[in-house]
């Protein structure tokens, strides 16, 4: 696919590539395109960077979500390493300059199409390694999921305690039986948990058990999980949560490698790996004295902290196309992928939940939307705002460079000024009768410039530039 709002580019590298046997599509502009994109598959996407309405950035964006397998490669009439780098960033895999010759086109095209290739079989490979290592319901390919997962690697086959650290909703429970699957373990059982879930004298009963007639209501003796996860791993989520006497017998066995039960008197050996998580600073803890620091250095022997989404935006695309396909085939509709002004807001959107709210906002999405096509307002998001009403995240988004300072007031003046000019042209329009000339005149426009103006907006008249 071809898009570019010049005529001559697109003639130009259909006739290069289809003389070299490619089928080539052409678009004049970005809503076309990912119109028909939402409906066919492409082996490449060729997209001029500068276009009216919507720029080749925001296609480049759109197509993360549709088709992030796809390579991009972005044309450019700013040859700056800034432009380069920004596209890159975004997910382009190459960039070529106007103007460009045949040979150089072509040579960007093959490249490209073979780093694909490359990237299907890793692919497979990663599949692969998911099926088989329990890697399967992990989303992302960014740097630091790479961190987590060769920190998984490394500690699995060990049997030192684990803790693991991260924000609600980063998935620590997923870290957690991603480890005991890649351990020598991996055949005995896995115990989760929720450290949050119980009252104390009730979670200490489920850990170390107890006997009849310990306790008012203890009518028979109970295995505590200590010993129901014996030979495979015990995961404690939330162990901040456990009171300093809980702590304390915690800590004993796992320096005894026994239990207890509650009223009984005889301890019980027992053979576990323990995998802690907890979403609250453990040190601060251990500094305000609500945390024991002999037990938190029993528990941080490896620790593996996790990423909140916000840190790792590079996998938005990636995670939004899983969820998008997981709800669509539960609820059995047709959801072809988010309009651009819907993955703008999901891109300056905190997740202060990570990765389990955008599940959320993407399952409410799929209930609400009406057509194929996820909007704006089939989000249901605002962007959270101080106390003086301003938007927090936007006004953190500072540009880093000159180029990003002019691409960011560009971007707001398209966002502020193009409904207003759209409106202007279509109220001239409707007044005249769809009336090319006579709209101009009225308008106080020269006919040229108000054409001009029409197909940077988009609007076709019965599918020509005339009345």
């Amino acid at each position: 696919m071809v898009v570019d709002d010049e005529a001559i580019i697109r003639e130009g590298i259909n006739r290069i590539l289809s003389g070299s046997e490619f089928f080539v599509e052409t678009y004049a502009n970005g809503y076309l395109a990912l119109e028909k994109l939402q409906e066919s598959s492409f082996d490449l996407l060729i997209t001029d960077l500068k276009m009216p309405g919507m720029g080749g950035m925001e296609v480049l964006k759109s197509i993360r979500v549709l088709q992030p397998e796809m390579p991009v490669i972005i044309i450019t009439g700013y040859s700056s390493v800034d432009t380069a780098v920004e596209a890159m960033k975004n997910g382009a895999v190459d960039y070529v300059s106007k103007p460009f010759t045949p040979d150089e086109i072509l040579a960007k095209v093959n490249s490209a199409l073979e780093k694909k290739a490359v990237l299907v079989d890793d692919i497979y490979l990663r599949k692969e390694l998911r099926d088989n290592h329990g890697f399967d319901r992990f989303i992302g390919a960014s740097a630091e999921m790479q961190k987590v997962y060769r920190r998984i690697m490394q500690v699995a086959p060990t049997d030192s305690s684990v803790l693991i650290t991260g924000e609600s909703g980063t998935g620590k429970e997923l870290v957690a039986s991603a480890i005991h699957k890649n351990s020598q373990r991996r055949d005995q059982v896995f115990v989760a948990v929720d450290c949050t879930s119980l009252a104390e004298n009730l979670l200490e009963s489920e850990l170390f058990g107890h006997v009849r007639g310990s306790f008012t209501g203890a009518v028979q003796t109970k295995t505590g999980l200590f010993k129901v996860a014996d030979g495979g791993t015990l995961f404690l989520d939330e162990v901040a949560n456990i009171s300093l006497t809980t702590q304390a017998k915690l800590l004993r066995v796992l320096q005894e490698r026994e239990v207890t039960p509650i009223g009984g008197t005889q301890p019980v050996p027992i053979n576990i790996r323990l995998i802690t998580a907890t979403n609250r600073n453990l040190k601060t803890m251990v500094a305000d004295g609500s945390f024991r620091e002999d037990l938190f250095f029993r528990l941080n022997i490896i620790p593996v902290d996790l990423p909140p989404l916000r840190e790792r935006k590079g996998d938005l695309p990636l995670l939004i196309a899983y969820f998008l396909k997981k709800f669509a085939d539960e609820m059995g509709k047709e959801v072809r992928g988010l309009a651009p002004d819907a993955l703008a807001l999901l891109e300056e959107y905190p997740f202060s939940g990570n990765v389990r709210e955008l599940e959320n906002i993407i399952e409410r999405a799929v209930v609400l939307v009406e057509g194929g096509l996820i909007k704006k307002e089939d989000l249901e998001l605002t962007l959270p705002e101080d106390e003086e009403g301003e938007n927090i995240h936007a006004c953190s988004l500072i540009p880093q460079s000159v180029y990003e300072l002019k691409e960011r007031k560009r971007h707001l003046r398209e966002i502020a000024v193009e409904p207003i000019e759209k409106a202007f042209a279509l109220n001239a329009l409707k007044r005249n009768n769809w009336n090319v000339t006579r709209a101009a005149e009225q308008t106080g426009m020269l006919r040229p410039n108000f054409q001009a103006l029409l197909k940077k907006l988009g609007i076709s008249i019965r599918g020509q530039w005339d009345n």
